[in-house]
């Protein structure tokens, strides 16, 4: 069941998404017995970053307004200690590094670059393992597709001159040629992609005649999105793979490795059910490949994928849409 990820050596392919179940270390530490892999953090933003960054600067810039006596009580450049998300987010990663066995991957949260990567060097310090950078971007009406695409490769290309751990983009589905984009990123240096982030979509109200933030849990759907580029990616690109949203059981694990994922990400079904349903995913796995064709994990990753599954390399394209729309033709009332 062993795996590698990022150039990271891993016990096996099942790691903790970004999300609330890092926040705690006794949970992390669960999480640890029930079997993962690895656990991706919580996600720092952007902005808690910039708002820190702006209530620093105020108070640094205006120590002359105050009585000369106070001047010394007003924080400096270096010994800034003020009771922030960031301060809050490096201490929880530390605390993670001593406690865990399994590799700490910090996740930062942005869009654009700017003074805010420089807490990437903090991360680093701490002991993170990785990072992943959620670059998450809707584009707007007046936006460029080429603009938008460069946007992510400075983005990269900005945080790599930061750091030397390895970077791991995780992105959303909506571009006009997605493998042309991790190509590009490939070459400029990421170790891996993550698919895809969770776009959250406000939703109206009738009552209230506005727009609402609603949370619903991942579903089949999203892992189908991941499985079809993880098939149409593998093989093409030298980066690692990482397929998150909608795992659900260790059927879906097992089709995302067959279809080139290096490893799969999985949250909701924890949040819902706890640690064990690792231990049973895993257990899962194990039976399926007792039974199988395979010895070991690596025999089956992206056998299936787009490069291999010859037979039926056209449905990843364009081939299952006419398909299903045949099918569908041909049942009663079609």
């Amino acid at each position: 069941m062993r795996t590698d990820y990022l150039g990271l050596r891993l016990e096996n392919p099942l790691l903790v998404a970004a999300s609330p179940l890092s926040r705690d270390l006794d949970n992390a530490l669960r999480l640890q017995e029930a079997g993962a892999g690895a656990v991706v953090m919580y996600s720092l933003f952007e902005e808690e970053i910039r708002r820190e960054a702006h209530l620093l600067g105020h108070l640094l810039d205006h120590q002359h307004l105050g009585h000369g006596e106070a001047d010394s009580f007003l924080p400096s450049h270096h010994h800034a200690q003020l009771d922030a998300e960031v301060e809050q987010y490096l201490e929880q990663l530390a605390r993670l590094k001593r406690g865990l066995d399994i590799p700490v991957i910090a996740s930062l949260n942005g869009t654009r670059p700017g003074p805010w990567l420089e807490m990437a060097r903090e991360l680093e310090r701490a002991g993170a393992d990785a990072i992943e950078l959620n670059a998450f971007h809707i584009a707007a009406v007046d936006d460029d597709a080429q603009a938008v695409e460069d946007g992510y490769v400075d983005l990269l290309e900005a945080l790599k001159e930061r750091v030397e751990i390895p970077i791991s983009l995780k992105l959303p589905p909506f571009f006009s040629s997605l493998g042309h984009l991790v190509k590009r990123l490939d070459g400029a240096g990421a170790a891996g992609v993550t698919l895809f982030s969770r776009l959250y979509h406000p939703e109206i109200d009738l009552d209230s005649l506005k727009s609402v933030p609603r949370l619903h849990p991942s579903g089949a759907q999203e892992a189908l999105l991941a499985g079809r580029w993880m098939a149409m990616l593998y093989g093409r690109v030298g980066l690692s793979l990482a397929a998150v949203g909608g795992v659900r059981d260790a059927e879906t694990v097992l089709k995302l490795l067959l279809s080139g994922a290096d490893v799969v990400q999985c949250a909701s079904l924890l949040l819902e059910g706890g640690p064990g349903k690792l231990t049973e995913m895993l257990e899962g796995m194990h039976q399926w490949l007792n039974e199988s064709p395979f010895d070991e994990l690596e025999q089956l990753r992206g056998s299936l994928s787009h490069i291999h599954d010859g037979d039926n390399a056209a449905l990843y394209e364009r081939a299952d849409y006419v398909q299903m729309l045949e099918r569908l033709n041909r049942l009663p009332g079609g």
